[in-house]
């Protein structure tokens, strides 16, 4: 009989493939201000019990959560802090705090976020009520190690309407020496009663030369072009800017503007060949990654056609004049009525694990026939 996965052997749904997790990541790039924040927050002593985190996916929230998680075990008190003179929240990797943390073997560290289902080999929709009542044990009991409890639910958009409701009602009772990380994309979405609760770190997208410094200390050297293009689209996200650079987001960027650029007369054979291979089993990357790209392609297309011609800078040369093209041919609404349709029916299809070819056959037939006019 085969053994049940270990939790080191399962995926996880917050890690870039082919990067380290976020409470494996040593630097933080940017947001000096949210870690003076929290580092000033604890040297006075009046730690809040809970911080809502927010900003666009992969804009760094986990990491700063579990490089304040880590700064917390370490000192746990501030004048332990004041003594050893520190004044940010980092941690070397050779530090036993920061290795327990990244192997997820301390005890007093819980992250909350979707689980996996292992009968499917896909995460679960949501982040249920049964994960948020794993703080019934975690808090029920005297810290493991003494000290702090670090809570970190990533990312609250996840959660179910009862899985809200619970973890509200443990921010409404919390424990001693316990500290929330609530990270959210799309704070507005969350219960007004849980954000009250809650002090909010917004994290803003990294400027041009902070996410290039990100990326090169990542990946290294690129292409101008290719780092242009990363920059372009990334919106200042590290996250986002290291997935299109490391994970081939270039390439499937232009391979998808090409057969935009077609419209209305689709290349059939080149759509099928995309459909194919982004509905593989084991590219669950690739494909999220092209529902991301073309939503963006979309929302850039709508903008493009409101705004005064030569507004909106281009990706890639060529592209500015497709989408006057298709603005012009089509009413805007019309063009806003397709992102919001196409991303409606991904949606459902992955809620149903439907078949994703249809799905992207689906959504090319939709641009053909809004570019048809």
């Amino acid at each position: 009989m085969a053994r049940a996965p270990a939790p080191m052997d399962l995926p996880e749904p917050d890690q870039l493939e082919g990067f380290a997790h976020p409470r494996e990541t040593e630097l933080l790039y940017g947001h000096a201000d949210a870690e003076e924040a929290l580092r000033t927050a604890f040297m006075s002593g009046r730690l809040h019990h809970a911080w809502l985190v927010t900003g666009p996916a992969g804009i760094g929230k986990a990491t700063l959560a579990y490089r304040f998680a880590r700064f917390l075990l370490k000192y746990s008190d501030p004048r332990i802090a004041e003594a050893a003179n520190v004044k940010t929240l980092h941690l070397p990797p050779e530090d036993a705090v920061f290795r327990r943390v990244a192997a997820r073997g301390h005890a007093n560290v819980l992250t909350l976020r979707k689980p996996w289902n292992d009968k499917t080999k896909k995460f679960m929709t949501v982040l249920s009520v049964d994960e948020v009542r794993r703080t019934h044990d975690f808090f029920g009991m005297k810290a493991g190690e003494g000290g702090w409890r670090i809570c970190i639910v990533d990312t609250a958009d996840d959660m179910n309407a009862s899985a809200a409701n619970a973890l509200l009602k443990v921010l409404e009772e919390p424990p001693a020496q316990t500290v929330f990380f609530v990270l959210a994309n799309h704070p507005g979405r969350l219960l007004p009663t849980i954000r009250s609760r809650c002090r909010q770190l917004a994290l803003k997208p990294l400027p041009h030369d902070q996410l290039m410094a990100a990326v090169q200390g990542h990946l290294g050297h690129m292409a101008d072009g290719d780092m242009e293009a990363v920059a372009k689209l990334a919106q200042g996200s590290v996250g986002r800017a290291l997935q299109l650079a490391g994970g081939g987001g270039i390439e499937l960027y232009r391979e998808v503007s090409g057969l935009i650029a077609a419209l209305p007369k689709p290349d059939v054979p080149a759509i099928h060949a995309l459909a194919e291979k982004l509905a593989r089993r084991g590219n669950d990357q690739a494909y999220s990654m092209f529902r991301d790209l073309l939503s963006d392609w979309l929302v850039r297309l709508v903008r493009s056609g409101a705004l005064p011609p030569g507004s909106d800078d281009e990706v890639i040369a060529g592209e500015g004049q497709v989408m006057a093209r298709l603005a012009a041919g089509t009413s805007l609404d019309r063009w806003v009525e397709v992102w919001e349709n196409t991303g409606r029916t991904a949606d459902r299809a992955e809620a149903l694990n439907l078949d994703r070819k249809q799905v992207i056959l689906g959504t090319f037939a939709a641009l053909e026939a809004a570019a048809r006019g």
